[in-house]
């Protein structure tokens, strides 16, 4: 039975996984095929900061179901570049690239600095009008946030051209008190911002990060169940991505949303699972 929204992390090649997602002897070729059978959308981070080479796009093309959803980022260089209307070129030379994965590519996501201000709106709009794609978009820029005039034009911006607004939650990150290296240095990377639930298209997308600690996410997590479970129940087809700080639980948070998504609407049914060895037989005892 396909879920009513997608779930899914920042990626499938964790390492970490095996100590109880994938079976402990997996692969790291076989991670994104174990991963398929579990989540169905997966953020393209990867593309920010380097582009695959076509014959890695083929092979993903190959492992990923039909109706699997990779939210590609365009790459840094296009979306940190200068001008956004300059950089049609490269993004089209980019969708081209991710041509072999054909629908799964949906929506694109265009990452925006902190840096890009409410003046260059005009950028973003050209940008947008001139590729023609299924996109949504991340803005970080404080004005995008204060409840005025920037944020209403941004807003129409996006709903006018059916583009969504991408929501990042980092609350619960923020809230932890950590000495940890990776909890620091999510901390300095990720930007403090407000949290925008936007529903502006039929496809909100949310990016929750996470507190190091599963049961410490449950304050922030619940309010996002309930929000998901009211838009399924409008039509809408949510995709939320849960995060931890080295995500090392990551996947272990994104079951622990749809275990609460569960009990909030009933018939929702469970994410498979994967088999793995009993654990004494994992240690050679059996």
């Amino acid at each position: 039975m396909r879920l009513p929204y997608y779930l899914g992390c920042p990626s499938w090649s964790e390492n970490a996984w095996r100590e109880y997602l994938y079976p402990v002897d997996a692969r790291s070729s076989d991670y994104l095929a174990l991963y398929s059978q579990v989540f169905n959308t997966v953020e393209g981070n990867t593309t920010f900061y380097a582009r695959p080479s076509a014959a890695t796009v083929q092979r993903w093309a190959e492992i990923m179901p039909l109706d699997f959803r990779f939210t590609a980022k365009f790459p840094g260089d296009i979306s940190h570049g200068g001008d956004l209307r300059e950089q049609l070129p490269a993004a089209e030379s980019f969708v081209g690239l991710m041509s072999p994965l054909g629908e799964r590519v949906s929506p694109l996501w265009l990452q925006l600095s902190a840096s890009f201000s409410p003046q260059r709106l005009g950028e973003l709009a050209g940008f947008i009008d001139g590729l023609e794609r299924p996109m949504a978009v991340e803005v970080r820029h404080p004005e995008f946030f204060a409840k005025g005039d920037a944020e209403r034009m941004l807003n129409r911006l996006l709903r006018d051209r059916g583009v969504e607004r991408i929501c990042l939650d980092p609350r619960a990150l923020f809230s932890c008190t950590s000495t940890s290296a990776a909890v620091l240095h999510a901390q300095s990377k990720k930007p403090k911002v407000p949290t925008r639930p936007a529903a502006l298209t039929q496809f909100p997308q949310v990016r929750f990060i996470g507190h190091p600690e599963l049961e410490a996410n449950d304050p922030f997590l619940v309010p996002w169940v309930e929000k998901v479970a009211g838009w399924i129940e409008e039509g809408r087809t949510p995709y939320v991505f849960l995060h931890t700080s080295d995500n090392r639980l990551a996947a272990q948070l994104a079951l622990r949303f749809h275990d609460q998504l569960m009990a909030r609407l009933p018939g929702l049914p469970a994410l498979p699972t994967l088999h793995r060895e009993p654990a004494a037989q994992q240690l050679g005892l059996l």
